[in-house]
């Protein structure tokens, strides 16, 4: 596996001379962020990333995300222009070294939670979403600002966009990914990149919004629009995780072997009875996913993506982006690391014994 960690450029705190002393660390996970989704990624934007990050003994062949626009998502008359935009992107990423590009099809939100700075007992913080806060709300009608809208649209824009999507619907939304997916995924093809959806954070709609990256059956419906092995997951365990009707260890060894995962997220959630959940330290015993079973399965089918601790909690008085610390995903990486190396050693005394 290659190790890597997310960085947010040059106004990241967390400075990759840090980075860089992770153990076994290998890549960073960046993007262009200054630019709009929907529009051309400068070639020296993406060539200054590289050769910083290369400054600091890393490599940037990762992206984390090329963004697709709500146009490309809703189908407008807009949408075949802006995927050739997008087309244009993977080409000069590309061009610069980039083998995998992660992305999402997620409608208005990234992700949503209803807090970050939620306190454990221990006293760290972290991201939680719980069912309780959002129940009687109404986007339609309400003023809701949760943590992860994004924060350049309006709140009219936002009930526009809310009522769009729910009027799309799920099969619409299926239909405009595989309309996108088909122009796509033959430009990676050529240019050597892997396209590495990531799923719906949470893997539930909300608010009558319609999610569609969220469990197996509809993993397999993605895989098979464009059966090419540019067309790849980002499988995040955290994201998938917080559905009890996932089985994340089950699915990530079903579509690592079929050689379908390109891109391990891996972070820990703990589940409530009522389906709310918090995101944890990422041992095992702190949360829901047996994080063993999971990094086991991957090395059994051989896997040789790439790997990021994900969302950490904030501990040890640590300030800045919620979520993307550096000392709890530094932990993150070198339990990660540890697992890796004891499964492989039981994989290669397993060999010998037979």
């Amino acid at each position: 596996m290659k190790m890597s960690f997310r960085w947010y450029g040059k106004n990241d705190p967390v400075p990759l001379q840090y980075i860089r002393q992770i153990p076994n660390m290998r890549s960073v996970v960046s993007a262009v962020y200054d630019v709009k989704p929907g529009e051309v990624w400068p070639e020296e934007s993406i060539a200054g990333l590289r050769d910083i990050i290369e400054a600091n003994g890393l490599i940037f062949d990762i992206v984390e995300s090329v963004p697709v626009p709500e146009d490309i998502k809703l189908g407008t008359q807009k949408a075949d222009a802006l995927t050739e935009v997008y087309c244009e992107n993977i080409r000069r990423c590309a061009k610069y070294g980039i083998k995998c590009i992660t992305y999402n099809f997620m409608p208005v939100f990234d992700w949503t939670r209803t807090q970050l700075d939620k306190e454990a007992d221990d006293g760290s913080t972290s991201l939680v979403m719980y069912k309780s806060q959002l129940e009687g709300l109404d986007p339609l009608k309400d003023d809701i600002n949760l943590p992860g809208w994004d924060a350049s649209y309006s709140k009219e824009e936002i009930r526009t966009l809310i009522a769009d999507y729910v009027k799309l619907g799920e099969e619409g939304l299926w239909k405009n990914l595989e309309k996108f997916l088909k122009k796509i995924i033959p430009v990676a093809e050529e240019c050597g990149v892997k396209m590495a959806i990531h799923p719906d954070d949470p893997p539930y709609s909300i608010f009558g919004i319609p999610r569609i990256i969220t469990c197996e059956e509809n993993l397999d419906r993605m895989l098979s629009i464009a059966d090419s092995p540019a067309n790849c997951l980002c499988f995040c365990t955290g994201s998938l995780g917080c559905a009890k009707f996932n089985d994340i260890p089950g699915m990530v060894r079903k579509y690592s072997e079929m050689n379908r995962i390109a891109f391990m997220h891996i972070r820990q959630v703990k589940i409530s009875e009522d389906g709310s959940f918090e995101e944890r330290g990422h041992y095992s015993e702190c949360g829901s996913i047996d994080m063993y079973e999971v990094v086991k399965a991957l090395v059994e089918t051989g896997f040789d993506g790439y790997v990021r601790p994900d969302h950490g909690r904030m501990i040890w008085g640590e300030q800045g982006k919620a979520g993307y610390g550096l000392y709890d995903r530094a932990l993150g990486a070198a339990y990660i690391n540890g697992l890796f190396e004891a499964a492989e050693k039981e994989k290669k005394y397993e060999k010998k014994r037979n």
